[in-house]
């Protein structure tokens, strides 16, 4: 995985509550067995209309809005827990997802496959709503080190969680095998310490 330390970049905003995994990724298109080609799926029912044109109306065709950070409204990620929703939105190219709740099989998933999950009080996604729709082009910044998402402009902030060996991995770009592999001569000594018992 591409390691994530700190991100300041543009955001595409999408303010509708409780999106779904079906929504993030229809299930007629959960035929593939590898992660290639999801993102040109990615809200598909949302991005296309009836005959297959873009829907201008949906925030992710708006042109005056771009960039690697999604922010959502309230309960992203709810319903199934199929993990092609993060496979979809990583394929788009969003590197990380801002909303006030992730439902917990969504977060999870995300954060397996490289996919931040940002959740900020329902007060600062407002203050984030607020600045993309008067700024489309602002930035926020993401920094995973110190935990904490700010709006470059005014540098409102505010700290974010997220568990302690998921950020390891996201710091060093880790999946579960490479944690392990990196911890492999620790490993060791405590297999050899353990046969001299």
């Amino acid at each position: 995985m591409e390691k994530f330390i700190k991100l300041t970049a543009t955001a595409v905003p999408l303010e509708t509550e409780n999106i779904d995994t079906d929504q993030i990724i229809p299930a007629r298109f959960l035929k593939a067995t590898d992660k290639a080609g999801f993102g040109e799926n990615l809200f598909r029912d949302w991005r296309y209309t009836k005959d297959e044109n873009l829907n201008p109306d949906f925030s992710l065709n708006n042109p005056s809005y771009a960039g690697p950070i999604l922010v959502a409204g309230d309960n992203f990620g709810c319903g199934s827990s199929r993990e092609h929703a993060a496979w979809a939105l990583k394929a788009y190219g969003f590197k990380v997802v801002v909303s006030s709740y992730f439902a917990d099989i969504f977060k999870g998933n995300a954060l397996n496959n490289g996919l931040l999950p940002v959740q900020v009080s329902p007060e600062f996604l407002e203050k984030l709503f607020d600045y993309l729709n008067s700024q489309p082009s602002g930035e926020i910044i993401v920094d995973l080190e110190n935990q904490q998402i700010s709006i470059k402009d005014s540098g409102e902030a505010e700290n974010f969680e997220i568990d302690p060996y998921k950020k390891t991995c996201m710091l060093n770009g880790y999946d579960d095998i490479d944690f392990l592999l990196s911890r492999r001569n620790a490993i060791k000594k405590y297999e050899d310490k353990q046969l001299q018992i």
